[in-house]
């Protein structure tokens, strides 16, 4: 599954190539990717509108849209209003294996198209998703920081909200583990199975301590390594992503994981083998020498 720099960087690919592009047209191939809005209500609402906007809260990625139609006088375009709003926005979850293409007229369309936007300059911005696991919903500007799924969101790794004390303050309420804690977006925004594991190893802290007994010294070495490590995963995507053939969510950064996936190799610090086990259903992966409870 992406994790948020993935995300960030398919919103930076997305805003090179939609930004100011109208949708003149548009599929809904599976229903359920716009439940609770029928396609037809879905394709009805977009169809017009120009993209204003590409930004991202935690993983979900927001696709401003400003209605507007053509002047049957003029072809000029002006804003119209759907149900009293004139601008939306498209909220986006890729869940699992959900990829936006960016297609030329002449390119194939590929399985597991399940939505089309056909742009006014004969391009096509396709969303594939081959689990099917993928959302799409229309949400008006007002009512986006409400919205079921954003308003239960921590706040942004990188902006004011997540100091150290809010770590700490969040971390003395809860007697979960540390790892299971940081999996948890409502607690702590942006860090997956993959960047829990690479935080928690460059804090030099076990993934099974709890974290209401983490000293104030540990607390402030793990909010550190959880921007780091972000910055860091950012960083070092740059330029992998392809709008024209998807992304392979995590690959342009495997190459500079210390502990995650490496199971029974030699840590990079002490030469101690990494170990995992499944914990709270997903794999875990520490050093047991470096990263002491």
């Amino acid at each position: 599954m992406p994790e948020l720099p993935e995300v960030e960087h398919v919103v930076r690919a997305l805003r090179r190539v939609v930004m100011g592009r109208t949708i003149v047209a548009a599929e809904v191939k599976l229903p359920k990717l716009t439940s609770p809005d029928s396609p037809s209500k879905f394709v009805r609402q977009v169809r017009g509108s120009t993209i204003i906007g590409v930004s991202r809260r935690g993983k979900f990625i927001l696709i401003e849209l400003e209605r507007t139609a053509a002047s049957p006088q003029s072809g000029r375009k002006r804003s119209r209003k759907f149900d009293g709003v004139k601008n939306f926005v498209l909220v986006v979850h890729l869940r699992m294996t959900g990829k936006f293409l960016y297609l030329s007229p002449d390119d194939d369309l590929p399985k597991h198209a399940h939505a089309i936007f056909y742009l006014h300059n004969d391009k096509r911005l396709v969303f594939r998703d081959q689990r099917k696991f993928g959302v799409m919903k229309l949400v008006s500007i007002s009512r986006l920081k409400s919205t079921k799924g954003i308003s239960e969101l921590a706040p942004e790794p990188f902006e004011d909200g997540f100091n150290l004390a809010y770590l700490q303050a969040t971390l003395s309420r809860s007697q979960r583990t540390l790892k299971t804690l940081l999996l948890d977006q409502t607690k702590v925004l942006g860090l997956g199975n993959i960047y829990a594991a690479e935080a928690l190893f460059r804090a030099r802290i076990s993934p099974f301590a709890i974290a209401a007994r983490l000293s104030a010294k540990r607390s402030a070495r793990l909010h550190t390594a959880i921007q780091d490590v972000l910055k860091f995963a950012v960083a070092h995507i740059r330029g992998s992503i392809s709008l024209a053939e998807g992304f392979s969510y995590g690959a342009a950064f495997e190459t500079f994981w210390q502990v995650y996936d490496r199971e029974g190799e030699p840590c990079g610090r002490c030469g101690t083998r990494i170990r995992r086990i499944t914990h709270g259903g997903r794999s875990t992966y520490w050093c047991p020498r470096c990263q002491r409870r």
